[in-house]
Order: C-alpha cells, then structure tokens, then sequence
C-alpha cells in the first residue's frame, strides 16, 4: 500500500484554498446582506492569495498545477464574491440590466485570468497585461466599505456603473500593470517611486483605514493606466 506523500507544495495550496474560502464566505454573508463582512472577507482573500504566491516561491514549489488552482480561486474570490457583492448592494435595483451590469467584473475576470495562464512563460513577472483581478476586487470592497451605509450616496451612485464597466475593461485591455517589486537594496535604488507609494499608501491605511486602502487602490489604477496611454502616445510620436 503507498503512503501519501507530502509535498512542499501543500503549503501553498493550503493558502489557495483558504483564498477561495474566503470568497465563498463572502457570497454567503453577501446573501444575508452582511456587506461588511463580505467585503472584508474579499480582503482576506486577497492576502491569502499574496501569501501563497511567496510560499511557492519560499518552498520553490511553484508548478503549473498551482497556477491553476490559484486561477480558479480567483474567480471565486475576485470574481464571483465582488460581483454578487455589487448586486446585492445597487445593482438588483435594475433587474435583468442590474444582473448583466454586476457580472461585468466576474466575466472580464474569468477571460482575465485564462489569457493570464495562456500567455504565462515561467513563474516570475515583469508585468500584467491587464489589471490584476484582486486589484479590481480590491477596489470594488473597499468602495462599498467606504461609502454603503444602508444604501449609496447619490454621488456614489452616478460613480459605480462607470466605474464597473472602466474596471472591467481594464482587466481585459492591454495596459501594462507593473508587479510590486521585490524588497531589496537593488530593487530599491532602481525603483524609489515605487518604494515611496507603497510607503505612502501604508501611511493612508494607518491614518484613514479602508478608505486609504480604497483610494491607494484608486492611485494605483490611474497611474497605471495614464502611464500606460503616456507611453504609448509618447514612442508615437517620438517616431512620427
């Protein structure tokens, strides 16, 4: 009789399923209209999913198998469990349009994170092409933690559905989204905006909590996509 065998590899997978756990949990309070906790829990999910990132990397047990669990987690956690959370919040307002608009970031998710996988050569990465799908649930949670309280602000309200179909389309587009580098003095010489925006927006947690979190979430998803259309326009011209 074989014995099982344990691998390094349980240690990340270990985090990936607490990653989709947390996502499931989150629809479940999301369906007793328990918003708070099924947005933390989408947070949650995001830190388990940071985690089993550098655990495969610590335990050098990154395989493709890996990858896909970590995929399909995903759209669980920053798929599914956003998507429903906006439903339940604002969108069931507009019946069959509610339900086709709040599934934007779950589909552009999904066609997201299978290009991720087609198009991915090795486990270390430069860049996204896209916006990273736990960024764009990330955004979504914090907004609604933010700013729902019984319902939305009217100012909030003429900002979500743009604010939806922008995200989405982000996830699906071509804008290049740099990785958060790597800590070292190297990394540090080479990148100091880097270093100075993630020190700035742990600042903006600590002293305005969620909403910092939300609006460094903003930052970084402008900055990305300006840069990007920047870019872009400038090698243009430059070879016009």
């Amino acid at each position: 009789m074989s014995r099982l065998k344990i691998t390094p590899s349980i240690i990340p997978n270990l985090f990936t399923a607490l990653n989709m756990f947390s996502g499931f949990l989150s629809i479940i309070y999301s369906s007793n209209s328990n918003f708070v906790y099924a947005g933390w829990l989408i947070i949650v999910a995001a830190i388990f999913d940071t985690l089993d990132g550098l655990m495969a990397r610590l335990t050098k047990s990154s395989s493709e198998l890996g990858v896909e669990l970590d995929s399909l987690s995903d759209v669980v956690s920053f798929g599914a469990a956003p998507s429903f959370l906006l439903y339940k919040t604002y969108f069931f307002n507009f019946d069959t349009a509610g339900i086709i608009l709040s599934s934007l970031p779950l589909i552009a998710g999904g066609f997201r994170l299978a290009r991720f996988n087609v198009q991915l050569v090795g486990f270390d990465k430069k860049y996204f092409t896209g916006l990273p799908i736990p960024s764009a649930a990330i955004f979504f949670s914090t907004f609604i933690l933010s700013f729902y309280q019984n319902g939305f602000n009217k100012i909030f309200e003429f900002t979500l559905i743009p604010s939806v179909i922008f995200i989405s389309y982000l996830m699906v587009s071509k804008v290049r989204y740099e990785t958060i580098p790597k800590f070292s003095y190297e990394n540090f010489k080479s990148k100091p905006l880097h270093f100075m925006f993630i020190f700035l927006s742990f600042l903006a947690v600590i002293i305005f909590y969620v909403k910092g979190l939300f609006f460094s979430f903003v930052a970084m998803i402008t900055i990305g996509f300006i840069r990007h259309y920047y870019l872009k326009f400038f090698h243009k011209t430059t070879r016009g």
